[in-house]
């Protein structure tokens, strides 16, 4: 702007225009005019607008700023209920439909503006609003407003919790026949094998390399280590291996640090790392598992800030910044990880006296409840922006496993409360049966995959976890339906049973098929590997346990005996390239879940039933227990 100025000798500068005094008035009002509207513009700019900060007090711009996001705070708050859960105070939620991109510094600020803001002002009933001067005050009716209520800080009564169980964690150890202990030694001594090549090669990396005799660390848990420490706790401590448990907890006090900076699966963090550390502090009472597994979870919550809040399945564990997989559908969320998030959540909550950790995952039921299922089936690809399916592809294996999984054991861990979980279930599995199961020529019951009404008859080795969760399921239910789920189970068990005894190895290849007159083997050289895998073993276990038909101890033995044969190496487990040969190639890679799922299964399987009874446990779908929740497990006198 030009500052015009009367200068020393010479007239006024409106004279100097030559402007007499009616148009001296119109050009002073259109000019004041014109500041006017120049100024009042400055409050229309954003509040980080360095002009607005330029002509605004500071403490104007904070007042903008902090009221704003008070108001986000209280929206966001309100829609986080949680009737089953203790409560807390909670914390400053982030805009629901912020960007996940958006920096961690940022979303930082946007708390420690909702907390000092604080809670909106409430009119108290009976009283009035009257405006004055543009403003609307609330005019008490009498008295002043009672004090705000302090509340204690939370504490979940592990105490209270452990007298809920109905039996001892490791069981009574009573009435074994001798074959059965010598058995379950063998087993324990596997472990220990593995535990201790690990330690001493591979202490700190997420996986064992048994050939090479180092490390593995990979690119699946944003910079985490440790993950078969994680994955090992709980079966070490149910095994009795105390010298080794210690060992590993001393590793999670001392090294193992969350402060990394990494693209990290949500689902593999989840039901590996906050799976294993939570299963720890439920059967041990030790502090540092539940005080980690808090602030791992913490660290999860930015994935889930999506316009539907379905979470995405990448996330980064420094900055909060998430994204779907390259290789998903459209940027689509993957069934078996979003819908594998609810036993673990609702635990963190329970143990955090926090409820967003359960609306989180409550508000996923939310969405899928309100989905259209095509054939009343849930396809495995979903929009975390839209909240409809991208594609109509169903799998009970990879893809959309545990998904059902987590259902009925949702119902379980509920002690039978969660009655929407059991109806999403049982809805489900009608579909399944009505739609997936069939029979080959050969009288083999399998579960087909469904791609958008066309059959592929093939059934993956994860597919294979379904016999133990439909017998499961089927204690449960009534009459014929019982039947005919058990049977259904027990056949499936032994369809995948087929597949390990028709291979050289007396080990199951990752997919077998039901085609050009192939019944239970893989007709792909692609297919043909094991992984160490755990699903059939875990059938075994439930059968066992529900039946107590002896040939699922016998078969899950002839695993052992596999195991040692094509898999033990000198320095710990391997995988095997093909096990359609009696001379195999090892992948060199000891995979955690074969601590924490195969050797546990397969442990239990020849353990009485008291041993982490299914009375008072259910397994994640990484086999770490989680307690059933007998009782209202909240500190006496909590809110």
């Amino acid at each position: 702007m030009v500052v015009l100025r009367k200068l020393p000798g010479m007239p006024g500068w409106p004279a100097a225009l030559g402007l007499r005094l009616p148009q001296k008035f119109l050009f002073l009002l259109f000019l004041s005019g014109l500041l006017t509207l120049c100024f009042g513009a400055l409050f229309l700019l954003p509040d980080s607008s360095r002009f607005k900060r330029l002509f605004l007090p500071r403490r104007a711009t904070a007042s903008a700023s902090s009221s704003s996001s008070a108001s986000s705070s209280s929206a966001s708050s309100s829609s986080t209920r949680d009737t089953d859960l203790p409560r807390s105070p909670p914390a400053a939620a982030e805009p629901r439909h912020a960007s996940p991109a958006a920096p961690r510094r940022l979303r930082e600020k946007l708390r420690t503006a909702a907390r000092m803001a604080g809670p909106p002002a409430r009119t108290a009933p009976g009283s009035r609003q009257q405006v004055q001067g543009g403003e609307s005050r609330a005019q008490p009716a009498s008295a002043a407003p009672p004090a705000r209520e302090t509340r204690a800080p939370f504490r979940f009564d592990y105490e209270r919790f452990r007298r809920s169980l109905r039996h001892p964690v490791r069981g009574g150890r009573s009435g074994e026949d001798p074959e059965t202990r010598a058995r379950r030694m063998k087993i324990k001594e596997m472990m220990k094998f593995a535990w201790d090549n690990y330690k001493q090669y591979a202490l700190g990396k997420n996986e064992l390399r048994p050939l090479t005799k180092n490390g593995h660390i990979g690119n699946m848990f944003g910079g985490l280590r440790g993950a078969t420490v994680i994955d090992a706790l709980d079966t070490l401590y149910i095994m009795e291996l105390e010298e080794e448990f210690q060992e590993a907890k001393q590793w999670v006090e001392k090294s193992f640090d969350l402060n990394v900076n990494g693209e990290a699966s949500l689902f593999e963090v989840n039901i590996r790392y906050i799976g294993g550390l939570l299963a720890t502090y439920y059967l041990t009472g030790e502090e540092v598992f539940k005080s980690k597994a808090l602030e791992l979870g913490e660290k999860l919550l930015p994935a889930f800030n999506t316009p539907t809040g379905i979470p995405r399945g990448v996330i980064n564990l420094g900055s909060g910044m998430s994204w779907s997989w390259g290789w998903a559908s459209a940027g689509s969320s993957i069934l078996a990880e979003f819908g594998t998030l609810h036993l673990e959540f609702l635990h963190l909550s329970e143990l955090s006296g926090n409820p967003v950790f359960a609306e989180k995952v409550r508000n996923i039921r939310r969405v899928l409840s309100r989905v259209e299922k095509p054939q009343g089936l849930y396809p495995n690809f979903l929009s975390p922006v839209t909240g409809s399916w991208v594609q109509h592809h169903v799998s009970i294996g990879g893809l959309g496993d545990s998904f059902y999984e987590y259902l009925i054991k949702s119902w379980l861990m509920s002690d039978k409360k969660d009655s929407e979980a059991k109806k999403m279930y049982d809805d489900a599995l009608e579909a399944i049966e009505k739609h997936l199961v069939k029979k080959s020529a050969g009288g083999l019951t399998y579960i087909a995959e469904w791609r958008g009404g066309i059959l592929d008859h093939k059934m993956g080795h994860l597919a294979c976890f379904s016999g133990g969760m439909i017998a499961l399921g089927a204690q449960h239910s009534a009459g014929d339906r019982r039947q005919r789920h058990m049977e259904l189970a027990a056949e499936i068990t032994s369809t995948c049973h087929e597949s390990y005894t028709r291979s050289d190895t007396k080990l199951g290849p990752e997919a077998f098929r039901f085609d050009a007159g192939s019944e239970a083997t893989a007709t792909r050289l692609s297919e043909r590997y094991y992984i160490l895998r755990p699903e059939v073993v875990e059938s075994y276990m439930y059968l066992w346990r529900l039946t107590h038909q002896p040939k699922y101890r016998h078969w899950g033995w002839e695993v052992v005996q596999a195991l040692e044969k094509y898999c033990r190496v000198e320095a710990g487990f391997s995988g095997i390239r093909d096990v359609y040969t009696t001379t195999p190639t090892h992948d060199n890679m000891q995979q955690s879940f074969f601590l924490a799922e195969t050797l546990k299964y397969l442990y239990l399987l020849f353990c009485e039933d008291d041993v982490l009874s299914l009375e008072d446990w259910v397994f994640n779908t990484e086999a770490h227990p989680l307690p059933i929740n007998h009782t209202d497990l909240r500190a006496a006198g909590q809110p």
